[in-house]
């Protein structure tokens, strides 16, 4: 594998641990006393490097081969059914029993979702692999 081949995989790898960083920066700002616009600005800190990293991720997958672009569809497609599972059980739970927002709010649910993705992965592999 030459270095064109690798890049777009170390830019998606790149995109991904600054984004993370982003986060953890910016929840940690944010646990600060912040006058209401600088907590907004810090808020919206990750916003454009997750956007970087999507680009990233895009352009990663137009260089696949039309197998690995069905596993990553079915892997898309699988998380998101978890999802709307995940979603509406918390919904219809939320009704019969107070969740405490400290644990149950998107804040936390969101991280989920790349859980799904990867189940999603394995799931599409097993099954064109």
């Amino acid at each position: 594998m030459n270095l064109s081949t690798r890049l777009p995989q170390l830019s998606e790898f790149v995109f991904a641990v600054l984004f993370a960083l982003t986060c953890i920066v910016a929840r940690f700002l944010l646990e600060q006393a912040l006058a209401a616009r600088l907590a907004v600005a810090v808020a919206l800190l990750p916003v454009p490097v997750f956007a970087l990293w999507l680009l990233a991720l895009n352009r990663g997958l137009r260089q696949l081969d039309e197998l690995q672009r069905r596993i990553q569809l079915e892997a898309v497609a699988i998380a998101f059914l978890l999802t709307l599972l995940v979603l509406m059980t918390l919904g219809l739970l939320e009704l019969a029993v107070a969740f405490s927002p400290a644990d149950w709010s998107y804040r936390h649910v969101w991280a989920l979702l790349p859980l799904f993705y990867f189940v999603g992965l394995a799931a599409a592999r097993r099954r064109y692999l």
